[in-house]
């Protein structure tokens, strides 16, 4: 069968691809040549062809529209310049090839069949693009010095059900204790590379360059999110939606996402939200997992705060692929390596967690993370004489949930930490949610990461029991 083929190749090259599909001798056939992208994604969505075409100048040309066109079935080969940084960016974007825009008509056709018939095309290195038909040789250029590769660092999500479980303030103290824990000494040398002080951009910006340390807390509640306030931040551009925005483009790196994380402690940056539910639209899943991937080489551990609503009943309004308005949380907790799901600790509370983690179960996009339960503002006074015992109990009934992680109610301690735009480590480092956090820091680091010294963790284990006890009498 002959592979249809959507051209969107701008200028005068447009006439030299299409004059060399047609001369394949029937293989390829042009099967529309497309004004430009909004041609190309309606032609995909209608099921005509296979491989598109497109310049790597073409208008409107990002990460949403690659995707669309894969979701369509639809893979895209660029023809990019010489200039090597018009191939990162097509690499950039997710296209499945680029060729360059002066490649021979044999070797554009052969490039064409390959990626028709290739069942899964990794990602083609922007210098060589490699594919069953052979290898394509493009011009020597220079590549950009990066920092060194390390090890990636953890993704957390932190989701929990309608409610106000105190999803936010789990998140911001949870990325403050995970700083604490993954704080390591600078390098030798690295102390010229840094310079400055926390919060100075340009040092801000050169300490991406010694691998992932500390921790990132991003706000991903696309209907309150509420960090910036939370710890006492100025926001008045949500950086999360410049990030994906600066994603889509192709034009984000690990620099940038470092300009737009100011450090609030020394090993703890943040990534505020969008303020307004209404802004939704900015944080597309395409864009943001590549801030996700990028996050990880960035810092150690990433806590992201999630918003509670996990539907995707898009289809039934559009008759087209339409943008998902949980895509933030949807793509979070697709790409976590651990969710930590928060309930309250009130009857009520406990009927959403259990109602929320079937959800969870359900929900259309692959969550193979790790799960770790934590009831919330555990007290005497909602739950009974004895609420961990009870919520425990309930949960393992209901939910089949074992050995749930408790932090005790301290209205006193958090309404501290949120006057002063402060963590509980900082405003009220001996209250007792603050020691349970530790232990859940402590456990997340156990599954994921390396082991603190047995000394730590045993202080801080004790800490945690003495604070549940305490909820318990409460």
């Amino acid at each position: 069968m002959s592979i249809g083929v959507l051209c969107a190749v701008r200028g005068a090259g447009e006439s030299a691809v299409v004059t060399a599909l047609d001369a394949s001798g029937r293989r390829v056939t042009v099967e529309r040549r497309c004004a430009d992208l909004a041609e190309v994604l309606a032609a995909a969505g209608a099921g005509v062809g296979s491989v598109a075409i497109v310049s790597a100048d073409l208008p409107h040309l990002d990460r949403e529209a690659v995707a669309q066109l894969h979701a369509a079935r639809v893979r895209v080969l660029a023809l990019a310049p010489t200039s090597g940084e018009h191939g990162r960016r097509m690499e950039a974007l997710g296209v499945d090839v680029v060729l360059d825009a002066a490649v021979d008509a044999a070797r554009l056709v052969e490039a064409v069949v390959g990626l028709a018939q290739a069942p899964e095309l990794e990602r083609a290195a922007v210098d060589d693009v490699v594919g069953p038909w052979g290898v394509v040789q493009r011009e020597d250029v220079e590549a950009e010095p990066g920092p060194p590769a390390g090890p990636p660092g953890h993704v957390v999500a932190v989701w929990g059900p309608t409610g106000a479980p105190g999803r936010t303030t789990l998140a911001v103290n949870l990325a403050a204790e995970l700083a604490a824990l993954a704080a390591r000494p600078v390098p030798l040398g690295a102390d010229a590379l840094l310079g400055g002080r926390p919060g100075d951009d340009d040092a801000d910006v050169r300490a991406a360059a010694t691998g992932p340390r500390g921790a990132l807390l991003v706000d991903a509640d696309s209907y309150g999110g509420a960090v910036a306030q939370v710890v006492g931040l100025l926001d008045e551009t949500p950086a999360l939606a410049a990030a994906a925005r600066a994603a889509g483009q192709g034009a984000l790196d690990l620099m940038g996402l470092a300009r737009l994380t100011p450090l609030l402690t020394p090993d703890l940056r943040v990534l505020t939200g969008i303020a307004r539910p209404d802004r939704w639209p900015e944080l597309p899943a395409s864009s943001l997992e590549v801030v996700w991937g990028l996050a990880r080489q960035l810092s150690a551990w990433t806590v992201i705060d999630c918003g509670f609503c996990l539907e995707q009943d898009e289809v039934l309004s559009y008759d087209t692929r339409a943008p998902r308005r949980n895509a933030a949380t949807l793509s979070a907790l697709e790409a976590a390596d651990v969710v930590v799901v928060v309930g309250n600790g009130d009857p009520v509370g406990v009927q959403r967690l259990v109602r929320g983690l079937g959800e969870l179960d359900g929900v259309g996009v692959p969550v193979t993370a790790r799960r770790v339960v934590v009831v919330n503002r555990v007290r005497a006074s909602a739950a009974g004489p004895r609420p961990g015992e009870a919520i425990s109990r309930s949960l393992a009934r209901f939910a089949g949930v074992d050995a749930p992680l408790l932090v005790p109610d301290d209205r006193v301690g958090v309404d501290a930490a949120l006057l002063q735009g402060a963590t509980l480590r900082e405003a009220s480092p001996g209250s007792p949610a603050r020691a349970a956090i530790v232990d859940i820091a402590q456990t997340l680091v156990g599954l994921l990461g390396k082991r603190p010294s047995a000394s730590a963790s045993a202080s801080a284990s004790a800490s945690a029991r003495r604070a549940v006890r305490l909820g318990a009498r409460a």
